[in-house]
């Protein structure tokens, strides 16, 4: 081969090398990444997951908004009700509003609780003031946060009636008794009242009315006859009617109980309907019916009942010590005071806490219901 033949190979082997050297780079060039693409998204930093092909990305998520916090509900009672258990502070919106309902929720353990004074002669004492009570909760003092006199409380009133044949004998009269007090004492737009009347079984005659002809006729429809059930009827009073009983504002509730007190058919025990009228925040008035003349067995079981939940148990050996009773008590829902106060230890347990309010006149006799169950987280 000749020199100029080489030369001329070489040339050729030079320019196909330099061909495929810049072939390479623009390969290179395109497959690299850029730091940021076209559209100006920046790339993920290395270790973060990738999206799968064909997979759309999601959404951020937005923080939920402050909703309506979890809240023991007050056994029954808006803010305001005289008798109403603590409420815990870590059950409700810190701010104490929940925008939500556009309810407001106080942010203070607060026991609300309404009493009676009378006097040695049992006369009602209307007019005293703040300083002449200290409160006992649990054992220990108390912070007293308000004081008033509640004479116009709106009212919801429970008549049970025992219809079982112990009773036969004056039945008749005790109804108009009965009859009499509710057309004495609910007023129209502002108090609520059912009848009651049981002998093996509660039976309801008339439920939640404000008018006393309704109540008037659910009285009469009263049969007497069969055996006693008193404590099922009364936990069935508390628990089925006025526990799940609706409110607005602050009320009162009371039971008034007409029987001989001699239970004979119950399921629940006596202590059993108690603990059920002190969760409901029921006051009982009881009437005996008894006309031996002497306290008996059933008596005391009425007066356990009554003075348990700070009402008053009566004993009208005659008749017309009945309708003495009914306006008794009837005097009594409208002389009473209301306290509310903070305990010194309280703890949302569910634990039974004593009360004890006294009079610093020991001349004085001050009733009230004997404790609460404190709300339970």
């Amino acid at each position: 081969m000749s020199r100029k033949h080489t030369v001329l190979m070489k040339s050729r082997i030079f320019l196909a090398l330099s061909a495929f050297s810049l072939l390479v780079g623009s390969l290179a060039g395109q497959a690299a990444p850029s730091s940021s693409s076209a559209s100006g998204q920046t790339s993920p930093p290395a270790g973060s997951p990738q999206p799968q092909e064909g997979t759309p990305p999601k959404p951020a998520v937005k923080a939920p908004e402050n909703l309506n916090p979890t809240a023991a509900p007050a056994p029954s009672n808006p803010a305001g009700n005289s008798t109403e258990a603590p409420t815990s502070e870590s059950n409700v919106d810190k701010s104490g509003v929940d925008e939500t309902l556009g309810t407001i929720r106080s942010s203070v353990n607060e026991v609300r609780v309404v009493f009676t004074v009378t006097d040695r002669h049992g006369h009602y004492i209307k007019d005293l003031k703040r300083d002449e009570f200290r409160v006992i909760d649990d054992r220990k003092p108390a912070e007293m946060r308000s004081f008033r006199a509640e004479t116009d409380l709106p009212l919801q009133v429970g008549l049970l009636v025992d219809a079982s044949n112990s009773v036969r004998d004056r039945f008749k009269f005790e109804q108009e008794a009965a009859i009499e007090f509710l057309n004495a004492i609910i007023r129209p737009k502002n108090d609520r009242a059912f009848v009651v009347g049981f002998d093996a079984t509660p039976e309801v005659t008339q439920d939640f009315t404000d008018s006393t002809e309704r109540l008037s006729k659910g009285v009469r429809m009263l049969r007497a006859g069969g055996g006693t059930a008193m404590f099922d009827a009364l936990y069935f009073a508390c628990r089925d009617k006025l526990l799940k009983q609706e409110q607005t504002g602050p009320v009162r509730r009371a039971i008034i109980l007409l029987s001989d007190g001699d239970d004979n058919l119950s399921h629940v025990t006596r202590e059993e309907a108690i603990e059920m009228a002190t969760r409901a925040e029921v006051i009982v008035y009881t009437i005996s019916t008894n006309i031996s003349g002497m306290k008996d067995k059933g008596d005391k079981i009425l007066e356990r009942i009554a003075e348990a939940t700070g009402g008053r148990a009566f004993f009208p050996f005659q008749m017309r010590d009945v309708s003495d009773a009914f306006t008794s008590i009837q005097e009594e829902l409208r002389s009473q005071y209301a306290v509310a106060y903070k305990p010194a230890d309280f703890a949302a347990d569910g634990r039974y806490r004593t009360i004890q309010i006294m009079a610093q006149d020991r001349g004085l006799k001050v009733r009230t219901r004997k404790g609460y169950y404190a709300p339970k987280q």
